[in-house]
């Protein structure tokens, strides 16, 4: 950092395991790719390029370049996999991995219905060649999926050979593990907490008031994707009490007492 001060979380050094920061490109132009890896690429852990926006967002090689020169994990949507999938094109959807050299890859069935066992078999199937995110929860509002099975499912996924579950929450943050005013399920969470290892999961958070509350929840180094380009850094931020709503969070309870 640029200076000095005590009181500040420890954070992991890259590349590392936990506290990562999922960034979610959604149609970035190669320049302004060059000018977010200036940025914040010492922020960043990993890069999804969002739903089906690598499709059609050009200069696709030159952009999956750049962030791998940066040490910036990347990896395609895991609505891009279902759309592949929902067309019987998983061998398909394996030459594209191979074809962009991708390295990482999402296993997901926000948008289609997948039985278990085939979507454990896609990332057991994955996992030998790739690093495996499956992705947890639907995409569809109102749809309540009970805690017992969110944990049984990532459980079984994590098994099956995935390196992170992801918990759902879309990018507009009002589905999954969200009510949809963009709350947390509190109770829901607290539940997957006590069975699965915070370590292993990768909450998407795209709103700030969400990151506030998983950070104030689980400290600095929780997971969180979904991530604006824009929000990378203010995320950082949050995450050392350096923003307003986290400013007491890390510092002794003397200091605490006589300012606040």
């Amino acid at each position: 950092m640029n200076f000095e001060l005590p009181h500040i979380p420890t954070r992991d050094e890259q590349p590392r395991e936990n506290g990562l920061t999922m960034m979610m490109d959604k149609g970035l132009s190669w320049r302004q790719t060059e000018n977010f890896i200036d940025t914040a690429s010492h922020l960043t852990d990993i890069v999804k390029f969002g739903f089906g926006t690598s499709y059609v967002t050009k200069d696709l090689d030159k952009k999956i370049a750049l962030y791998k020169e940066a040490g910036i994990k990347t990896y395609f949507g895991g609505t891009l996999f279902e759309a592949f999938i929902v067309r019987g094109m998983f061998d398909d959807y394996r030459r594209l991995l191979d074809k962009y050299k991708m390295e990482t890859c999402e296993v997901s069935d926000g948008s289609i219905e997948l039985p278990s066992d085939t979507k454990c078999e896609y990332i057991a199937s994955l996992a030998k060649d790739f690093t495996v995110l499956s992705e947890v929860g639907s995409k569809e509002e109102g749809i309540f999926i009970s805690p017992s099975k969110w944990i049984s499912m990532m459980k079984t996924e994590l098994e099956a050979g995935s390196w992170k579950v992801i918990a759902e929450a879309r990018e507009s943050g009002n589905v999954g593990i969200y009510r949809p005013n963009g709350t947390a399920h509190v109770a829901l969470v607290n539940k997957i907490v006590s069975n699965i290892k915070g370590e292993n999961i990768l909450w998407e958070a795209p709103k700030k008031a969400q990151q506030v509350w998983f950070i104030k929840q689980f400290g600095a180094n929780v997971n969180l994707g979904n991530i604006a380009h824009n929000e990378v850094i203010p995320l950082e931020c949050l995450r050392l009490g350096l923003r307003g709503d986290t400013f007491f969070d890390s510092l002794p309870e003397n200091i605490v007492s006589t300012f606040k």
